[in-house]
């Protein structure tokens, strides 16, 4: 294993200096592919910028968030989640002094491995991998960028840093029980994973769940699932509401709602800042590893916001996660997913030339784990379109 740490020139971040437990660009672990040094950028920013390029990124443009992309253009994808994670990420970790670009790169990649038709989507590789080791999105991510993007002609995948690899890998927490594919890119590429990651990507794993509920949120009352005033009957939503209303009293409905919602996320944000900053004070880190090895992790909500996010995850969850429009496009879409999976690992010499190359027998092992991540690198429209050219006589394939 070779590795190019302290090889990447670095520029000095603007504004205040990172403080003594953020992840350092110049202290970085390195590659596991040695690249020629000289690039202005740090290697965080060289991470980003790679992801940014990736094909997987741009697909996420057609990928479900909860609403698969025909049922109208106003909704959340993917790709607007994803960049919407990753500018919260960036305020949380400029507040809290820690290395920005490499929080907005985990943002960024963190959807990476998501199948088409959201967790509908996951279900049914999940049920289908299952002899074969399961499917989670997480692990798929990993996959993504240490081996599926194609770009470089010296190395599979995006050839990322440590640190952004470790992010990626153990944003949600310490990893005791790896994925395969984790498991097997950890034994040739150490990620010590049952440390916690560094604070940046926790900010990323917060940032997440902020832009997840607030703008399913903005999109559940866009889609008339409920409205502004029953979601007002939870406590933190409710507080933003009324300030926005006595703030505005004559705005429109739609005005409100995005006010209401830019609220509770400011509010959400200002609370993991206090929290976070009140957990290092009592651990008193001195390095990013002091992070790492800390009990319990340091980013997080104190127990008053974390106990309203669960009440907004569970409203959600009821009246829109399960809404009878969801369920519908969700088992349509699951079924998809399930066909086009059977008919092509039994089928394997129906796949794609580059596909069907590495695939091997019908019926495989290696058929199977092939097949699963072409599905899982399609776009929902690709998925409808693969599914209607295997079963559709009358459609050319």
């Amino acid at each position: 294993m070779t590795h190019e740490a302290r090889a990447e020139p670095t520029v000095q971040p603007l504004g205040e200096p990172l403080a003594p437990w953020a992840v350092r660009p110049e202290t970085s672990r390195g590659r596991l592919h040695a690249e020629p040094a000289g690039d202005p950028r740090s290697p965080f920013q060289r991470d980003r910028d790679r992801i940014i390029h990736t094909g997987a990124f741009r697909r996420l443009q057609y990928k479900t968030q909860v609403f698969v992309f025909h049922e109208g253009d106003y909704f959340r994808t993917r790709l607007t989640h994803s960049i919407e994670v990753a500018q919260i990420a960036r305020a949380i970790a400029r507040r809290l002094r820690l290395d920005e670009d490499l929080a907005e790169a985990l943002a960024l990649a963190h959807d990476l491995g998501h199948p088409p038709f959201g967790h509908a989507g996951e279900e049914a590789l999940d049920g289908q991998m299952r002899p074969y080791g399961g499917f989670d999105h997480n692990a798929q991510s990993l996959k993504v960028v240490t081996l599926l993007e194609a770009r470089y002609a010296a190395f599979d995948g995006l050839n990322l840093c440590w640190e952004t690899l470790e992010g990626l890998a153990k944003h949600n927490g310490p990893v005791r029980r790896p994925a395969t594919y984790v498991a097997e890119y950890d034994a040739r590429h150490p990620l010590d994973l049952t440390s916690h990651a560094s604070a940046e990507a926790q900010v990323a794993a917060l940032a997440d769940d902020i832009a997840y509920n607030n703008h399913d949120l903005d999109d559940g009352i866009r889609a008339r699932f409920f409205t502004l005033e029953e979601a007002a009957a939870l406590p933190l939503i409710g507080d933003a509401y009324q300030e926005a209303r006595a703030n505005h009293p004559t705005a429109a409905r739609e005005r409100l709602t995005t006010e209401t919602v830019r609220r509770v996320i400011n509010a959400m944000v200002q609370d993991v800042v206090r929290e976070t900053a009140r957990r290092i004070a009592a651990i008193a880190p001195r390095s990013a590893d002091d992070i790492r090895a800390a009990p319990e992790p340091v980013v997080a909500f104190s127990a008053p916001m974390q106990e309203a996010n669960l009440l907004i995850r569970d409203f959600l969850f009821h009246r829109m996660y399960r809404h009878w429009r969801v369920n519908r496009a969700m088992q349509k879409s699951k079924r998809a997913s399930q066909m086009v999976f059977q008919l092509l690992h039994g089928g394997p010499q129906m796949l794609p030339d580059e596909w069907r190359e590495r695939a091997g027998e019908p019926g495989s092992p290696q058929a199977a784990r092939v097949v699963c991540d072409y599905i899982a690198g399609m776009t929902d429209r690709y998925a409808l379109e693969e599914h209607r050219r295997l079963t559709d006589p009358n459609i050319p394939g």
